[in-house]
């Protein structure tokens, strides 16, 4: 049996939670109702007396409880019910639902508590508590565990230096291994709208966390000594990579040509070949780790050319100003132009809307002509499309 009584009271405390009255900032009174066929289009229909019969018994019960009063017609059918708002605290109580009020309290705290531990809890918890007082729903989750979870992995994540497991983080901060992998989406989105990250796939490995231990793969003009001993990648066939724990054991990298140049794809990587350039795969994205690999690669090697090649399209934009941001190298962009667009037309892509917002942002940096161009002629191109 359908538990209609419940669901009665749920959908008028709802349009209740919703008004102006619930933030009392109402002109004239307000009555909150609903028509029997809102719960059912059965309740109509005369040859199905059992649910019409069932919708009234649920409405007269909570009449008699005082939790509702309603319009009849004739014959016993119900017009509208409507909400008793002089005995809420009864009909919050009667549906077992915490009231809203107690609810934002109680949410309000949390952000005001994690506010100010970082930049992003500070735009993220600022942004809620003005939707709580407009009346709107909080973003991403307003279930108050949850949301505590939630909180307290953005308030740490921000300190993890070296690469680290997901599993392993969870443990750190919640004492449980699982905590973590259910709240991920929820932090990635969070991170990504309210932090600086170029691309949403990649948020946490910017972060240095890591589901696996993250790779660096290098090929082309350099020799690397790596724990007393010394590999010249000219000899190889094709690419060697190191794991981010080895990183650290490098101590020296001679770039033997003019150029050292990160590629963005991996399908680029590995077809990309120049005997004078030293070419370097980040696994998508680049952490601490890997960072830290490219910034020794720039103090032993100042006066060689460092060069970009990724995606013409805004995630490409975005990761060429994180890497420059987080290395303080000047890389210059590969590629990543007007000329490239029109001599592979044939193999771009339209635009997606979150492309175009995210282009937007970018018509006043150094990229402003070829984003101009691209958002004129609805383009953009992947790298793996051009021939290397």
């Amino acid at each position: 049996m359908k538990n209609y009584e419940k669901e009665i009271l749920n959908k008028l405390l709802d349009k209740y939670e919703r008004s102006k009255s619930f933030n009392e900032t109402n002109a004239v009174k307000q009555n909150f109702s609903l028509s029997p066929s809102d719960l059912s289009e059965k309740y109509k229909d005369d040859s199905d007396y059992y649910t019409f019969k069932e919708i009234n018994e649920a409405i007269q019960s909570l009449e008699n409880l005082g939790l509702v009063y309603c319009r009849r017609e004739k014959g016993g059918v119900v017009r509208r019910v409507f909400l008793n708002c002089a005995v809420l605290n009864n009909c919050y109580s009667y549906a077992k639902r915490t009231p809203k009020k107690a609810l934002n309290a109680r949410l309000t705290r949390l952000f005001e508590a994690y506010r100010d531990k970082n930049e992003v809890l500070s735009a993220y918890c600022g942004e809620q508590q003005r939707r709580i007082a407009e009346n709107k729903s909080v973003k991403y989750s307003d279930e108050p565990e949850t949301l505590e979870n939630i909180l307290k992995a953005l308030s740490k994540i921000f300190d993890v230096s070296s690469e680290t497991f997901q599993r392993d983080f969870s443990v750190r901060v919640f004492g449980d291994s699982k905590i973590f992998e259910k709240i991920k989406n929820y932090l990635v989105s969070i991170l990504y709208e309210y932090g600086d990250f170029p691309d949403k796939e990649t948020v946490l490995e910017d972060l240095n966390i890591v589901r696996n231990p993250g790779y660096v793969y290098f090929k082309g003009a350099g020799v690397l000594n790596v724990a007393g001993q010394s590999i010249d990648i000219r000899t190889l066939c094709g690419d060697i990579a190191l794991s981010s724990s080895l990183l650290s054991s490098v101590e020296q990298i001679e770039v033997c040509g003019k150029t050292v140049m990160t590629i963005e794809n991996l399908t680029s990587f590995h077809a990309f070949s120049k005997p004078d350039v030293f070419a370097i795969y980040l696994g998508g994205y680049h952490n601490a780790d890997r960072r830290q690999f490219i910034k020794k690669i720039y103090e032993q090697n100042p006066c060689k050319q460092f060069l970009h090649y990724g995606d013409i399209d805004a995630g490409g934009f975005y990761i060429l100003r994180h890497l420059r941001q987080k290395t303080a190298i000047a890389f210059e962009p590969f590629r990543m132009d007007v000329k490239t667009l029109q001599e592979y037309s044939d193999y771009t892509k339209p635009l997606t809307d979150n492309d175009r917002k995210r282009l937007e942002k970018l018509r006043d940096s150094e990229f402003g002509d070829t984003v101009s161009y691209m958002l004129l002629h609805n383009c953009k191109l992947e790298q793996e499309a051009l021939d290397i």
